[in-house]
């Protein structure tokens, strides 16, 4: 490390439990090898990231902590970008943002293959009735396993709630089953979507329609609870819901409420309402549902792509060059980001 004026803190979440950076150190490389740039991980253990910090780092590499408005003081302050390290934005006021002069970016493209991976992961692990054929195994019911048949995908049908990267990824991926593909998007582009393998429709046909249900958007104010009691039942008996976007896109207690009555036949979910999850939540008990804790898609190849998109847009920021992925673009016409590109 140097001790020059570019500033960077990483949150320590990012840490192993043996204190190693769980991306690996190959990443770091972008810091150390860009002159004129300091950096540590933030020696604080925090849950968002506070007035203290965003007046210490001129940028902050940010994975769990929420950054909210309160994250500034009275001053300007000293932070320029707060990358984050994955495609989601929702732990960050993008409007505050904004209105501080602040850029926020994240990697899409880094995490674009690892969760469609794991989303296709979901559909094999649920078809093949993998966790419960795992269980009879270990449990000495081997001649059960006539009462746990699996169902082939050819000619099943799969269905994206969300077209845009991951989501077209996914049906890129899923072709090889030989699945009929839906995509239902309302910014959605029917010929991206058909050169992807899919057929852009409305949500209800999706869900009325699909074998498997994969929820794949960003979460907002419009797609909060997105998946609802209504639209639950509006799915097949046989159908399962899969979530590798966030949690409360899902109605959560609706979704528990389907699964008891037989609504949907189960679910794969990567992420949840609460996080970390509560353990007396009733789905880590239904036997239909495969839980991972918002990790699945972490490899050493998704994190290490991650890592050098998100720290490349720091590296960019200390250069006084505009990052990739600017998630508020609007702040690019801000006078104070204007004069920190093109100072003078």
């Amino acid at each position: 490390m140097t001790n020059e004026s570019f500033r960077v803190g990483l949150t320590r979440d990012l840490l192993t439990g043996a204190g190693e950076p769980s991306f690996g150190t190959g990443a770091l490389d972008v810091l150390n090898q860009t002159p004129g740039i300091s950096w540590e991980f933030i020696p604080e253990a925090v849950a968002a990231i506070t007035p203290e910090l965003t007046a210490r780092y001129d940028a902050i590499y940010v994975n769990t902590p929420r950054v909210g408005a309160d994250a500034f003081g009275s001053e300007a302050p000293r932070v320029k970008i707060i990358a984050r390290h994955g495609v989601g934005y929702d732990s960050v006021d993008v409007p505050a943002m904004t209105a501080r002069g602040v850029l926020v970016t994240n990697t899409p493209a880094a995490v674009r293959r690892p969760v469609a991976t794991m989303a296709i992961t979901f559909v094999l692990a649920l078809a093949q009735k993998l966790m419960t054929k795992d269980k009879l195994t270990r449990t000495g019911r081997w001649n059960d396993r006539n009462d746990h048949m699996g169902q082939g995908l050819t000619g099943k049908t799969l269905g994206l709630v969300g077209a845009g990267s991951i989501g077209l990824e996914t049906l890129r991926m899923a072709r090889a089953f030989d699945m009929r593909m839906l995509a239902a998007d309302p910014f959605g582009n029917a010929d991206v979507v058909q050169a992807a393998g899919g057929t852009l429709v409305g949500l209800d046909e999706l869900l009325a329609q699909s074998d498997f249900v994969v929820v794949a958007c960003l979460l907002n104010d419009d797609t909060h609870h997105l998946v609802n009691a209504e639209r639950l039942a509006k799915m097949k008996r046989s159908a399962y819901l899969i979530n590798v976007a966030r949690g409360p896109i899902v109605d959560e207690s609706a979704l528990v409420a389907a699964l008891r009555a037989g609504e949907i036949a189960g679910a794969g979910l990567d992420v949840f309402e609460q996080e970390p999850v509560d353990p007396s939540n009733p789905l880590l008990t239904m036997e239909q549902v495969i839980v991972t804790p918002h990790s699945l898609c972490w490899t050493d190849e998704c994190f290490d792509a991650i890592a050098h998109s998100g720290l490349g847009a720091i590296v960019d920021m200390s250069a006084r060059r505009r990052p990739q992925y600017v998630v508020n673009r609007d702040v690019l016409a801000d006078e104070r980001v204007r004069d920190w590109f093109d100072p003078g």
